[in-house]
């Protein structure tokens, strides 16, 4: 007699595994973030009906502001996990001094490469033949069978037909699709991946290919948001709901030089008239920014107009998360239990029971007690660290039957040299 598990209890364990896994790892999971997420539900009912608009072809966006430790890049990558349930191709991208929004075509490469579905990351290629695939179909069910000739002849028609708003200002996009259409089709792999390569504006795809093509140029910071457009088309033609992306750390922009800082302003001042304008329907972003990135005098606090549309003023108890701005709390030692009885939830699908009398409330308090001395008194500094340590105490209690987690628990720091971040490092009490 089979004694295998049904299929829906082997996905619910394996996403379990990459839970614990991620941190074990002191990382955000990719899926199932829900499960150990708290205190958001308010917030992620607003961002669930944004995409619902968008969805129906509208263009939104929502910006993420709180401290380190708030919880930013957890929040957002937990709302791109509701999009990608409601059907959105996602994209979550960190602004850098080499990667900043000062650059539209550096924008648009982070785009490409961070392109997901719910099924497949890395996802440029299998969006376009989704896209593709879509496109025959529709030909073939209008006009009954087709030979191949005749087929490979109505796609490239309806290739140019369907991105005719675009092809009318940027013919490279219609022209690198058809190039990857007759490549594919005859298997010249080396065409198709260079086409792929240029769609998703990659910088080593040479003149061989342009010329083959019959395109000039690349993808520039003139053009980029027209690529992101042509992008957006290709995904909704492919049966998605719309795009959502994702700008991590967009307080990085301080610090640049003063003339790229002003680009970047001026981007985001873009991207922010586009959508208020019905010009990128079918198009969702997530901003995400520490305080001084909206309040301090080389914040956007520099640029008036765009200061006026975004801010928000401090709400105090009662925030309203439909304002521009999504304003997190620091994360306080009742969540951080909260989260960590939902790991125990996790952890026991994902492994066996945890045994509740070894890792009970009273330890889990003592836990964060310990930890959060070394790093002075900060509950809202330590949530990624200790989660690292609570899965290692989970871990040696499902290994080992005897052993005690109250026996004298000690939360020891040198393992964690080189892996401390930036902020938490800034905190750490160190031992004499």
């Amino acid at each position: 007699m089979s004694t295998a598990e049904p299929e829906g209890t082997n996905r619910r364990r394996h996403e379990s595994l990459a839970i614990v896994n991620a941190l074990r790892r002191g990382t955000v999971p990719a899926a199932g973030l829900s499960r150990i997420a708290v205190g958001l539900e308010l917030e992620e009912g607003v961002i669930a009906r944004q995409l619902d608009f968008v969805a129906d072809g509208g263009g939104d966006l929502k910006f993420v502001r709180g401290d380190y430790g708030a919880g930013k890049t957890f929040f957002v990558a937990r709302a791109l996990e509701t999009a990608a349930e409601k059907g959105f191709v996602t994209a979550h991208i960190f602004i850098s001094p080499t990667a900043s929004l000062s650059k539209p075509r550096v924008l648009y490469q982070q785009v490409c490469a961070a392109l997901r579905t719910a099924e497949t990351d890395h996802a440029v290629k299998t969006v376009i033949d989704n896209w593709l695939f879509a496109l025959e179909e529709r030909l073939v069910s209008a006009a009954g069978s087709m030979d191949d000739g005749a087929l490979g002849e109505a796609a490239e028609k309806e290739i140019e037909s369907s991105l005719a708003r675009i092809s009318e200002k940027n013919t490279g996009l219609a022209a690198a699709l058809r190039t990857y259409y007759r490549a594919s089709n005859a298997g010249d792999y080396p065409t198709a991946q260079a086409a792929i390569g240029w769609i998703a504006g990659e910088p080593t795809v040479g003149r061989d290919f342009r010329q083959k093509a019959g395109i000039r140029g690349d993808v520039d910071d003139a053009t980029a948001f027209l690529f992101l457009a042509g992008l957006v088309e290709i995904v909704r033609g492919a049966g998605y709901r719309g795009l959502a992306i994702a700008i991590d750390e967009l307080e990085i922009t301080q610090g640049l030089q003063r003339n790229q800082r002003e680009k970047s302003y001026q981007t985001l001042a873009r991207i922010i008239d586009a959508l208020d304008g019905g010009r990128m329907p079918y198009c969702y972003f997530l901003f995400t920014g520490t305080p001084a990135f909206f309040d301090s005098s080389r914040g956007i606090r520099s640029v008036t107009p765009l200061y006026d549309r975004i801010s928000v003023a401090d709400e105090g108890t009662f925030k309203n998360p439909r304002q521009p701005q999504i304003q997190l709390a620091r994360f306080d030692t009742a969540k951080l239990e909260l989260v960590a009885l939902k790991v125990c939830e996790v952890y026991s699908e994902a492994y066996r029971e945890v045994d509740r009398e070894r890792v009970s409330h009273r330890f889990i308090r003592a836990m964060i007690k310990k930890i959060t001395g070394r790093f002075g008194g900060r509950v809202d500094i330590i949530p990624r660290i200790f989660l690292k340590e609570f899965v290692d105490v989970l871990d040696k209690c499902e290994l080992y039957d005897d052993f005690n987690p109250s026996d004298g628990y000690e939360f020891e720091t040198d393992h964690l040299k080189g892996d401390l971040k930036a902020e938490e490092e800034a905190v750490m009490v160190m031992e004499l």
